[in-house]
């Protein structure tokens, strides 16, 4: 469903992500995990299109993002660390925005509202401003922009940052339960999170990749903490400039 080959991107003489490959299947949650700065983000917005490469490609749901962004776009949605909302809207006015901008036809977009508001539990405030919602609220209405138009794909970034532990815990239930639906890349740096609800994960630091696999592979011999830690603690290779 999703396969990132060899991608890259170079900021003058700094290579903030070098040359990063994966690839996760159908109906799996793939944890993206790394320290603050190892370049989650970076590889997160080049995947969706909101960043160009320098170089290599993704592939999502079959379609090319550097020759058929469009194509990618419709058929994933993109949850940043920080969601995308216009807080003097209310509820369900900014979600008949995004199901507009995002081309959800006119004849179902009333339909999709409601059940990106059922699906996310925002039923209590659908009609108040955005602004007034609680942080963990207003998480709820950024992976409801992401799934309003029934992306195949959903990429995730840092969904719980700065939540309480209540928050915490039913944005999780959330995102299990969206998983029964749709492909999921979650990038935390939070190594409970991948441990409930991941199926794998790729480890990077300074922009490339130093472990992934299967949960159950990466965990055989040691807990995902001793590996992690392992991970970033080894030596990168200084990055080439690939120009």
């Amino acid at each position: 469903m999703i396969e990132v080959r060899q991608i890259t991107k170079l900021y003058g003489e700094l290579c903030a992500v070098d040359r990063v490959s994966f690839s996760v299947n159908q109906g799996e949650i793939l944890g993206f995990l790394g320290p603050n700065g190892a370049g989650k983000t970076t590889t997160m917005r080049m995947i969706t299109g909101a960043l160009p490469a320098t170089s290599g490609t993704a592939i999502v749901a079959g379609y090319d993002i550097n020759e058929q962004p469009f194509e990618v776009k419709k058929r994933l949605g993109y949850l940043p660390e920080t969601p995308p909302l216009y807080l003097d809207f209310s509820v369900t006015d900014y979600l008949h925005f995004v199901g507009k901008i995002k081309g959800v036809a006119p004849a179902s977009r009333a339909e999709r509202v409601a059940w990106a508001i059922e699906r996310c539990n925002l039923k209590s405030v659908a009609k108040r401003m955005i602004g007034n919602l609680s942080k963990g609220y207003k998480q709820r209405v950024g992976i409801a922009q992401a799934v309003i138009n029934n992306p195949a794909v959903l990429i995730l970034d840092e969904p719980t940052v700065g939540l309480d532990p209540t928050q915490i815990r039913e944005i999780r239930n959330l995102i299990q339960d969206l998983a029964k639906e749709h492909t999921i890349i979650l990038s935390t740096h939070i190594l409970p999170e991948v441990m409930m609800m991941c199926h794998s994960a790729v480890i990077i630091n300074k922009g490339r990749i130093m472990k992934q696999g299967s949960i159950a592979d990466l965990t055989q011999n040691k807990s995902l903490e001793e590996v992690f830690m392992e991970a970033i603690s080894s030596e990168v290779v200084a990055a080439e400039v690939h120009a």
